[in-house]
């Protein structure tokens, strides 16, 4: 009796917490890194076969964008990441959410057709939209586990407010969003769930924050010009792929460790991956701190200061990168 009731207690924990999923690091990290480079190689191979395949080089694209009906198999998507953030399954075999509303006029009771609203809900969604449309948030968009963003068929901009916060949250697709002009937000009331909102305190005004989160795919997104980094990876945040993302005119690009003394950043591992690091940047490309970080097959063509940085001794495999320095002899540093 005893038994069957702490195994319908858990049960029911299980069900009531869904976001509580396994970050734990992989064991053996190199082993990652060799299954991308076998997955590039291998679409290498196939681009080489010329008319007989439309592979690209690019095993992520490879993946979908072969089919000519992906827009009526959207979710394949999230079969195609690769690195560490792999199993971010996003809405994955959620329900399709479509965007109608670009309006965010109240954080705490969001209207049923905004971007807020979807991202607040518990169940998984995969969040889709009807049409080209520039959100400018109110607050930070605070969102729950179990999400896909996904811009494809539409130029979907989150610029000129607060931008895009993963916090204590797991599995998270981003995918095709053009994010910009991101500033601090804060001070104000925010919904992070239908049953909670709760006071956020001023936020840096990254692109794309994660605090603390696991699984996360960020994807063929562009990112500008925000108030603190385009993309942050802290506290403890783990399991996270950075790929196919074009990045432009900004200073602190990516910070990815909260700093020298947190140390419970040391089971962090990041993919970075197939980015173009372009014009108008200056330095983080990325900063890295205590974990595991795989930066494969970027394009670096501008900087003005330096490209790759770490501290408090992190593991860096830098792979395939292309780097174009700048012209003046004073920042020419690839690495700091």
């Amino acid at each position: 009796m005893a038994t069957t009731f702490l195994s319908l207690l858990f049960l029911i924990f299980s069900l009531l917490t869904p976001t509580l999923i396994s970050s734990s690091p992989v064991q053996d990290p190199e082993f990652v890194a060799q299954e991308i480079n076998r997955k590039i190689n291998a679409s290498v191979a196939r681009r080489n076969l010329g008319y007989l395949s439309c592979a690209t080089g690019n095993p992520i694209d490879d993946c979908w964008r072969c089919d000519p009906n992906w827009e009526k198999n959207r979710q394949r998507l999230a079969d195609c990441a690769i690195g560490f953030g792999k199993n971010a399954i996003g809405g994955k075999n959620g329900k399709i959410y479509v965007v109608t509303d670009s309006g965010d006029d109240d954080p705490v009771t969001p209207k049923p057709g905004t971007l807020r609203y979807a991202v607040i809900q518990d169940e998984p969604l995969w969040i889709i939209f009807a049409r080209d449309m520039v959100i400018k948030l109110k607050e930070e968009l605070i969102m729950n586990s179990f999400k896909t963003i996904d811009g494809r068929g539409a130029s979907v901009h989150i610029a000129g407010g607060p931008c895009i916060t993963i916090q204590y949250v797991t599995n998270v697709i981003i995918h095709g969003i053009n994010i910009h002009d991101c500033k601090q937000g804060g001070n104000a009331m925010v919904r992070d769930s239908p049953r909670h909102y709760g006071w956020r305190t001023v936020s840096d005004g990254d692109g794309v924050s994660i605090f603390g989160g696991s699984h996360v795919w960020v994807d063929h997104c562009s990112l500008s010009n925000c108030n603190d980094g385009l993309i942050d990876a802290i506290h403890g945040s783990t399991a996270i792929t950075i790929s196919n993302n074009y990045m432009t005119h900004h200073d602190k690009v990516m910070l990815l460790g909260h700093s020298d003394s947190y140390t419970q950043d040391k089971n962090m591992q990041v993919t970075i991956a197939f980015n173009h690091f372009g014009e108008g940047l200056v330095q983080r490309m990325p900063r890295c701190r205590h974990g595991y970080f795989h930066v494969v097959n970027n394009d670096y063509t501008h900087w003005e200061m330096y490209a790759i940085g770490g501290s408090a001794n992190p593991t860096i495999n830098s792979q395939g990168n292309r780097f174009v320095a700048p012209d003046d002899r004073f920042s020419k540093e690839v690495n700091n």
